[in-house]
């Protein structure tokens, strides 16, 4: 699918969909229970980058994986419900960003979180990071978290398991190539999540994690009104969601340039979970 056709599709999705991200937050849990969460510890820094293959490793054959991890990863218990909030001591809170890497967006807001000396996460997806594994390994070296977006952003629920497994284990592979470390969380697209892709997750090492504050960016509803959005969810414990890709993010740029020192000065530690062993 064409990548024009894939967003046009992703913003008709997205606005079907968007009831379904509300219902999810009314049975929202804590991600207290966890080893990755409970701990008050501060975050180490990102993985030293690997050397990325060729794009044409990838584009052959982009989602049949390419053979066992490199390191087996810790199985985890599977959830019913996604992470929507982190727990832990003081005015905490994390950012996300899914659907990157993008070329033009991306860098951009990193140059933002280094000016504040602030981590995110990044939830990425598989076709994107084949063109822009620069952009993983330069998240790798400035602390950010990678996180697990699939491969060709699909709605999971009109997937076969097959699939399904093929979109998040080619994309922790490239992931692994250009950030240095397989990705310990993941992401449904559009939050649409159903029992495989948490088990499938669980089995591949990772927590799926979603969203307690949506700045609907993706509808592009102007700057001021994602700077007031994340401003008035601000709490202790929210996770934020923004994107880096998938149209145009120049509200999204701007608009992180005013919400985050407006963050800061109120006191909040954005923060990223720190990694487990």
């Amino acid at each position: 699918m064409q990548k024009d056709q894939l967003f046009t599709r992703r913003r008709m999705l997205l606005a079907g969909i968007a009831a379904l991200g509300a219902a999810g937050t009314a049975g929202a849990i804590v991600a207290g229970g966890e080893e990755t969460t409970r701990t008050a510890a501060a975050p180490v820094a990102g993985p030293q980058a690997r050397q990325a293959l060729k794009p044409s490793a990838f584009r052959l054959q982009p989602l049949t994986g390419y053979g066992p991890p490199r390191t087996a990863p810790r199985r985890l218990k599977v959830r019913d419900e996604p992470v929507l909030r982190v727990s832990g001591r003081g005015r905490r809170m994390v950012l996300t960003f899914d659907d990157g890497p993008n070329p033009e967006y991306t860098p951009r807001i990193l140059d933002t979180l280094a000016k504040y000396g602030v981590r995110a996460m990044f939830f990425v997806c598989g076709e994107c990071v084949v063109e822009n594994r620069e952009l993983l390994a330069r998240m790798a070296d400035e602390g950010h978290v990678v996180g697990n977006h699939t491969w060709t952003h699909p709605l999971l629920t009109e997937l076969g398991r097959g699939e399904i497994r093929s979109e998040m284990e080619s994309t922790s592979d490239a992931i692994e190539d250009a950030y240095g470390e397989r990705p310990q969380w993941f992401r449904a697209p559009y939050g649409a999540w159903n029992r495989a892709a948490f088990q499938l997750g669980a089995r591949m090492g990772m927590e799926p994690m979603a969203w307690t504050v949506d700045t609907t960016d993706w509808m592009e509803p102007g700057t001021r009104t994602i700077v007031d959005r994340v401003e008035s969810g601000a709490a202790p414990g929210v996770v934020v969601l923004s994107h880096d890709a998938g149209g145009d993010r120049s509200q999204t740029v701007r608009a992180i340039r005013e919400w985050l020192p407006y963050l800061i000065d109120s006191g909040y530690h954005l923060t990223v979970p720190p990694r487990r062993a």
